[in-house]
């Protein structure tokens, strides 16, 4: 029976959210202390735990079927991989940053200055954008130190809540581009396997849109139902069972978490009361 090979990153934040991911997908995965390849117990899945830097060439060679990885990362290796679903996790940003003391006013003035960055390739695709040009020094770690020891005058590098560039006496100054995690595959899978990796992607999108969902019960008048119902988004209608209490029902629907508090005042205006909100485990469609 075929199986379909997947890589993630072998130890870091993508590391565990992936992990964690496919262990919400119901897919049970013993790694030991440095395995680097491991079969899942109750799914045709094998897992490789491979340096973050390695995991798109794998993926282009074949040696795996697919990947959980950062698109920034696509973008610096300039790999074009088909990206088969974003994963909503690990979101960063790309972004240049200066020293607090420097007094850049627009992109402009970098020209012929020099980026300590560990994206070449972004960095010189962007300023080469905007007809800018400058010097790269390239680092492969603790970029932030560069401009203090006098190695650049500015820096590129992953952004996530900027407490590494405020340590540094650092400022971001723009965004060259924005990623997040995203589950990509090698171009020509044959028909087993990418039978398999779409089962792995149903199971993905259920738990995606179920974090992204809360499930809503509330007390309502019965002649507020229908405008209770107006102002739930819901996926078809909302489910309404009547209470002990004569004149009163239970509605109970979904909701998306971006829209929570907005929607909550909403409904305490209509009349809603008791209202309590759930975790979603699942959330097939």
């Amino acid at each position: 029976m075929n199986t379909l090979k997947i890589a993630i990153q072998k130890s870091g934040r993508l590391n565990e959210e992936s992990l964690k991911l496919l262990k919400d997908c119901g897919i049970s995965i013993d790694n030991g202390i440095d395995q680097l390849r491991v079969q899942a117990r109750n799914f045709s899945l094998e897992v490789f735990f491979l340096r973050n830097s390695d995991i798109p060439q794998y993926v282009k060679d074949g040696v795996v079927d697919c990947a959980i990885v950062g698109e920034n990362l696509l973008i610096e290796n300039e790999l074009k991989l088909p990206i088969i679903q974003k994963l909503g996790f690990s979101k960063c940003r790309l972004s240049v940053a200066i020293p607090k003391s420097s007094a850049y006013n627009s992109l402009n003035d970098f020209q012929n200055k020099k980026i300590a960055t560990s994206y070449p390739n972004t960095v010189l695709n962007f300023f080469k954008s905007q007809q800018i040009n400058i010097e790269i020094h390239e680092i492969s770690g603790s970029v932030e130190i560069a401009p203090s020891i006098g190695l650049s005058d500015a820096i590129v590098d992953i952004v996530s809540s900027g407490n590494t560039l405020f340590k540094n006496n650092l400022k971001e100054f723009q965004t060259i581009l924005k990623s997040e995690a995203v589950l990509v595959s090698t171009p020509n899978l044959d028909l087993d396997k990418a039978s398999l990796l779409k089962k792995l992607q149903f199971r993905i999108d259920s738990v995606l849109k179920a974090r992204k969902s809360k499930y809503i019960l509330m007390n309502v008048p019965n002649d507020q139902i229908e405008i209770v119902s107006n102002i739930l988004p819901v996926l078809k209608s909302p489910t309404v069972m009547p209470l002990a209490v004569e004149g009163w029902s239970s509605v109970h629907s979904v909701i998306n978490e971006d829209k929570f508090w907005d929607i909550i005042d909403e409904l305490k205006q209509a009349g809603a009361e008791g209202i309590l909100v759930l975790e979603i485990e699942k959330m097939i469609l």
